[in-house]
């Protein structure tokens, strides 16, 4: 086990932390990053991916010799998370870790390089900016992480972690890291060729078992009303996914008008406001964080039991890193996706090479239910009181019958009368 092969007060911070085990891609990973061989991970979000490449990694870096490792993440919130953990387990090494993340102080970036890091944690583009800038030199780095691989080298990004690979040396060391690295596979063969390991160990990785999948059918113009609803449900607490961000700025308005607390994590704040919202939901004073697939990458809160997708996701992908924020490292979870008749069949098309049970869920008497509201324990109560009232209707129907059937024959006797009488004056007159 690769836990006994830690430096002692390394060994001392996983009891610390908790960990008496390691994971099967920590497991996996950690000679072939050692032996400076190129690697491809691929594994479960919430698998323990971050320290999996950390451990071996900052083992081989030196002190205070100049720049060594970089690790690119996708987000500005997932840069902040890993360089936090490299701090924290780098620190024991004397390594000193700076991020380079878009959104922050520029200036204060600049001066804190001079302490000349050995570890920079950071997103490409501000990695970039400082690179055009003659600030940051990164011709000795000579191992590249890229966490969330498959996002980095989408169009968009890939065009930056290319101008910064002309930078290193052509016998730097690459790993690369996702759930859904596979997708990025022709990618990473045009930066290494086919010189690495891949190691996929999703199937052997138990990380999901405690998260359940559900859909529910509810009007798309009440959705607001639906994640209203849900607010005022016990010890509720969800990262709320939307495809559009402009999607996601009407319904906040909407909830915050009525009063539901909630704040959201987007593209298009600033870097205060995110902190923000971000710290008030871990300290739950949020309902809800409405988010787009921003927040759907490597962030690593614990405790939050709900992934609502307002819609359903554009991309397998999509669906597997949202679902990915709960469950982690075994915690019990719940991943529900709004939809109408028009889309469960999409939803049911993108989960089907998921191996998870979709099942029906159902929102009402404050609550969130698996059973159809006409054969709940409520309903059942509502339809006892409704056939009691359905009965008591139908004697008074009959006695109402009674009296009306009374007074028929008359009636009709008089019609009859009348009838004849008709019958035989236009006789008559025919004469």
């Amino acid at each position: 086990m690769i836990l006994e092969q830690l430096p002692i007060n390394w060994q001392n911070k996983c009891q610390e932390h908790g960990f008496t085990t390691s994971s099967p891609i920590q497991e996996v990973v950690f000679s072939p990053i050692t032996n400076q061989k190129n690697v491809v991970g691929i594994s479960p979000t919430g698998s323990g991916k971050t320290l999996a490449y950390l451990w071996p990694s900052l083992l081989k870096v030196k002190p205070k010799a100049g720049l060594q490792l970089i690790v690119f993440t996708s987000s500005q919130e997932l840069g902040i998370q890993v360089a936090e953990v490299a701090r924290d387990w780098g620190k024991d090494l004397q390594l000193t870790v700076q991020s380079l993340i878009g959104g922050a102080n520029i200036k204060r970036q600049i001066e804190r390089l001079k302490e000349k890091p050995e570890v920079i944690v950071g997103t490409p583009g501000r990695i970039l900016e400082l690179i055009k800038q003659k600030k940051l030199k990164i011709h000795s780095a000579d191992h590249l992480i890229l966490d969330e691989a498959d996002q980095l080298l989408q169009k968009g990004t890939v065009e930056f972690i290319s101008e910064i690979l002309r930078q290193v040396s052509n016998t730097a060391q690459f790993s690369f890291f996702s759930a859904t690295a596979e997708v990025a596979l022709p990618a990473i063969q045009k930066i290494v060729g086919t010189d690495f390991e891949l190691h996929d160990v999703t199937k052997i990785t138990q990380t999901n078992d405690q998260v359940t999948h559900y859909f529910l059918q509810y009007p798309k113009r009440q959705v607001v009303d639906a994640l209203r609803r849900m607010s005022h449900i016990k010890e509720f607490q969800a990262f709320v996914f939307f495809n559009q961000l402009t999607e996601l700025g009407i319904t906040e308005e909407k909830l915050l008008y009525h009063q539901v607390p909630v704040a959201s994590l987007a593209s298009d704040q600033t870097k205060e406001l995110r902190k923000l919202a971000l710290s008030k939901f871990k300290k739950q004073e949020l309902k809800e964080l409405l988010t787009t697939d921003l927040a759907s990458r490597g962030l690593d809160l614990a405790a939050i039991p709900y992934v609502i997708n307002v819609e359903v996701p554009m991309t397998k992908e999509s669906y597997i890193h949202r679902a990915g924020r709960i469950g982690r490292m075994g915690a019990t979870g719940t991943v529900i996706t709004i939809v109408q008749d028009q889309t469960i069949k999409d939803l049911k098309k993108l989960t089907r090479d998921l191996e998870f049970p979709l099942k029906e869920i159902f929102l009402y008497e404050g609550q969130f239910s698996t059973t159809p509201k006409e054969k709940s324990t409520f309903s059942k109560e509502k339809k006892e009181i409704s056939q009691k009232s359905t009965k008591t209707n139908k004697n008074r129907l009959s006695q109402t019958e009674e009296i009306n059937l009374k007074k028929e024959p008359k009636k009709k006797s008089k019609n009859k009368q009348k009838n004849q009488k008709n019958k035989g004056a236009r006789k008559k007159v025919k004469a």
